[in-house]
């Protein structure tokens, strides 16, 4: 593997800036001066997955990285809305939501497929008038999100039992998939907020060739 790329299998509940940080403290301890370690695309803390890491003179590549294409899993729960779009809104669950039947929420899954335009989330790391957008989310600071063009290559279900629906997609750099389960979810009329997510690919780089964090922490100390 290059020296200058680490694929990290990032675990929920830590930031990718946590990931960054562990990594860059062992490594730097391990050669006796400061490494410089830097991702290449952040993942929320409650996902899981492929997060790429540069080290050293890598971190001069990550243009590199931009624009590849990822794919994903997720787990969106019907019926209900989050504030984030994620587990770690508050969440309203709709008590007059009923159950779509399976057709239905094929037809409503494929319609996204192709390009979308899609409204950037309130709890983003997008800068709004010079200042993170999350930031003015969370001082309560209403602000128009942008909205940018995205393609989904392709979207499939792996699995549905109401309330859950997993899917599977392929989509451009820039798709933020917590928004696509809201929207999934607003399409079929009963609300969704992702649960679960879980980035399998980023261009040629898969999670299958990842380490896990512990292991690598546990090799390298």
């Amino acid at each position: 593997m290059d020296k200058e790329i680490l694929l990290i299998d990032k675990p929920k509940n830590i930031t990718s800036f946590g990931v960054v940080a562990r990594v860059r403290r062992v490594l730097s301890e391990k050669v006796g001066k400061k490494v410089k370690v830097g991702h290449t695309g952040t993942l929320d803390p409650f996902a899981t997955g492929l997060l790429i890491l540069l080290v050293g003179k890598g971190t001069k590549r990550s243009n590199e990285f931009l624009k590849l294409d990822k794919w994903y899993e997720a787990t969106i729960k019907l019926g209900a809305i989050s504030t984030t779009g994620d587990p770690e809104g508050e969440i309203s669950v709709s008590k007059d939501a009923k159950e779509p039947i399976l057709s239905e929420v094929e037809k409503v899954v494929q319609s996204f497929q192709g390009e979308i335009l899609q409204r950037v989330p309130n709890f983003s790391a997008v800068k709004i008038n010079g200042e993170r957008a999350y930031k003015l989310a969370r001082k309560g600071v209403e602000v128009e999100m942008p909205k940018r063009k995205v393609e989904i290559f392709s979207i499939e279900i792996l699995d549905y039992k109401w309330p859950e629906l997993k899917i599977r997609c392929h989509v451009s750099s820039g798709t933020y998939i917590r928004t696509l389960g809201e929207d999934i979810g607003e399409k079929l009329g009963v609300g969704g907020y992702l649960t679960q997510l879980r980035r399998t690919k980023v261009g040629e780089y898969s999670v299958e060739d990842a380490v896990s964090l512990d292991e690598f922490m546990r090799e390298n100390s």
